[in-house]
């Protein structure tokens, strides 16, 4: 996969991409980075990229012209035939979640732009992105820690990018649950024991005590996300059991 951000401030992601799992996956040769200040490509004498919106108001608006020029070389320059998913961090976008992370995850190449000022032209939006991610419902100052967030989430996606693969799989959101406790050594620390099922060995007693309680701790933290997570009879059984104690 290759990852490339258009920013106004590149230096920004030179912590985020140079460790941990970023920097791994990128020194196993599962990904490149490609950190591009988009003010190289403004056709202005003086490199300015936004300009003040028609119609007036309040702030400053991202000109089309650079980041139309900057998108269209990057792509030229990258080794795929497919076209690129061109995913503009704004906070209209939809909300990211796990499954989009895990949709993006199948790309071969990812531009993300990151924005600063007022907003962008519209053109931008209409005929140059592919999709709008938001982190949530607020605003930053710019589309930088989106970006890093977006990156991250879809790294460790990559097969061979986290130490063991069966990680990904089981953690929250990734089965449409939260993710259920995990313990460490001691088994006894201060008096707070670790339960009794997880030092047993028995496998199969493990595996469904941690369904139960990644279960019960959706239904108490999260029960929203009940209502789209594939279940299980037993896993409806369980949630209706644990409902009914509950109400007595």
């Amino acid at each position: 996969m290759k990852i490339s951000v258009l920013t106004l401030f590149p230096d920004m992601f030179t912590g985020v991409f140079g460790h941990s799992i970023l920097k791994q996956a990128e020194t196993k040769g599962l990904v490149s980075y490609n950190v591009v200040d988009f003010r190289a490509y403004s056709a202005d004498k003086h490199k300015r990229v936004d300009d003040y919106p028609y119609g007036g108001g309040g702030g400053m608006v991202l000109t089309p012209q650079p980041l139309f020029d900057a998108v269209e070389d990057v792509s030229a320059r990258a080794e795929s035939n497919k076209k690129p998913r061109v995913i503009l961090m704004c906070p209209q976008g939809e909300t990211y979640s796990q499954k989009k992370a895990e949709e993006l995850a199948q790309e071969e190449h990812l531009i993300l732009l990151c924005g600063h000022y007022e907003g962008y032209d519209e053109r931008i939006r209409e005929h140059l992105v592919t999709d709008e991610i938001s982190l949530g419902d607020y605003v930053l100052t710019g589309g930088e820690i989106g970006a890093m967030a977006v990156a991250d989430s879809v790294v460790r996606l990559l097969p061979g990018a986290l130490g063991n693969d069966q990680s990904a799989v089981s953690e929250s959101y990734s089965t449409g649950l939260l993710e259920y406790p995990h313990y460490t050594r001691p088994a006894d620390f201060r008096g707070m024991k670790v339960p009794d099922i997880l030092l047993s060995g028995h496998h199969k007693n493990i595996t469904e005590w941690r369904r139960k309680q990644a279960l019960q701790r959706t239904q108490e933290k999260r029960p929203d996300l009940l209502e789209t997570a594939e279940l299980t009879q037993f896993d409806r059984d369980y949630l209706e059991r644990q409902k009914s104690e509950k109400n007595g």
